[in-house]
């Protein structure tokens, strides 16, 4: 009798390790509860070339490399080196990421016999993911994650997006806006599914204010705003500090603490540092850097109002950390936010770009009684659960359906 249990191999270069530990850990809750019902594998290229070294003289968090195995929470997880000159032909990243992990698939294909490949975002995983899907003739499954969008606007990309999700087995999307963006470039919307992504309500949850506010020596009234995530200029860290000198002659003692640090895509923490230092805010904005996810509750549950002006987002896992800590959440209107921050309850949308509406939802959101209780158990109807049964559900699927055809 053939054995129809999905074995899968999740291939995504964006995964946390030791060199990066807060490097794609939404990725890593998502599919290690998968891996709590059907057995996993992690491959996660890494971008290498030659001279990487020399970068790392003017840019020291230059590409760090991890180690190339470690066993996480007893997942095996892999990263093989693939060459990526920076720069310089990106259109060939997706083929290059296919051939360095060529090895250690076909180890692993001898090892567990995997027979199905889960890559997450579109280019250049999933592009590398659909030519080791045809290598080793097994199905594809693709899960949009949000950089989509940007990258659809390279022509060389947009083509090999393109033909990945055709290639593809099966399409996951984190966000309906992702959907519906793919589906304008000409892929068939019946073979997409939104799943989002959830929230660990355990992890996240409310503590005691006073005593969270008394860890992080933060005033016992003043009211406190929150970001979390990587420093980069997509985050939009800068577009909250820019309206900080109008709120504070409505809330003179506000605070903003910042939680994040370098990531993937850059750090731009140097640069933030001297905004706030020519706004002269330095009493007023707090760098907390990276923190391990289990002690996010602390700063979250510290703060009144979570903010996130973004450029860019796919299904932001943070807006539901946040709720499932009770906070109201204020974000731009772009990708799936508004399809996290769904109802006026939760918290607020604003036009991308305009300061003049973010400072106005900020104060509204200080001056607004929020029924915290509620918004906390909107996050727990969007635990991981509900999203890793869906997933669960269709890697069985379409392991059926291959052993039929």
């Amino acid at each position: 009798m053939t054995d129809k249990t999905p074995r899968i191999v999740v291939f995504c270069s964006l995964f946390p390790s030791s060199a990066q530990p807060n490097s794609g850990v939404f990725i890593r809750e998502r599919m290690f509860r998968v891996g709590q019902q059907l057995p996993i594998v992690v491959v996660s290229p890494v971008a290498w070339f030659p001279l990487q070294g020399l970068i790392r003289f003017v840019k020291p968090g230059f590409r760090p490399q991890p180690p190339k195995f470690e066993l996480q929470q007893g997942v095996e997880v892999y990263y093989p080196r693939f060459l990526s000159i920076p720069g310089l032909l990106k259109q060939w990243d997706g083929f290059m990421m296919a051939l360095g992990s060529l090895p250690i698939m076909v180890r692993l294909k001898r090892k567990h016999r995997f027979n199905l490949i889960d890559a997450h975002f579109a280019y250049p995983d999933g592009y590398a993911a659909t030519w080791l899907g045809k290598w080793f003739k097994v199905p594809v499954t693709i899960t949009l994650r949000g950089t989509e969008v940007s990258l659809s606007k390279f022509p060389a990309r947009k083509l090999r997006i393109v033909s990945a999700l055709q290639w593809a087995t099966k399409i996951f999307s984190v966000a309906d806006s992702l959907k519906r963006h793919v589906v304008a470039l000409g892929i068939d919307s019946n073979k997409i599914q939104v799943v989002g992504n959830g929230v660990d309500a355990d992890k996240f949850q409310p503590v005691d204010r006073a005593e969270a506010r008394r860890d992080l020596n933060l005033p016992e009234d003043a009211p406190v705003l929150i970001s979390v995530g990587g420093l980069v200029d997509r985050k939009g860290y800068h577009r909250v500090i820019e309206v900080l000198p109008l709120l504070l002659k409505e809330f003179p003692d506000l605070m903003y603490l910042i939680v994040g640090g370098a990531c993937a895509e850059g750090n731009n923490r140097k640069q933030l540092e001297q905004q706030v230092a020519d706004l002269n805010l330095q009493n007023h904005v707090r760098f907390l850097g990276p923190l391990p996810s289990e002690q996010l509750k602390s700063p979250l549950s510290a703060s009144d109002v979570f903010v996130l002006s973004t450029a860019n987002e796919g299904w932001a896992n943070v807006f539901l950390e946040a709720m499932a800590c009770g906070l109201p959440v204020i974000t731009t209107d772009v990708g799936g936010n508004s399809e996290v921050v769904n109802d006026a309850s939760l918290g607020t949308i604003v036009p991308f770009g305009d300061a003049s509406a973010l400072r106005l939802a900020l104060s509204d959101a200080f001056n607004k009684r929020w029924d915290r209780q509620a918004i906390r158990h909107y996050a727990e109807q969007n635990a991981w659960h509900h999203r890793v049964d869906t997933l669960v559900a269709e890697f069985k699927q379409i392991i059926e359906k291959t052993e039929i055809d």
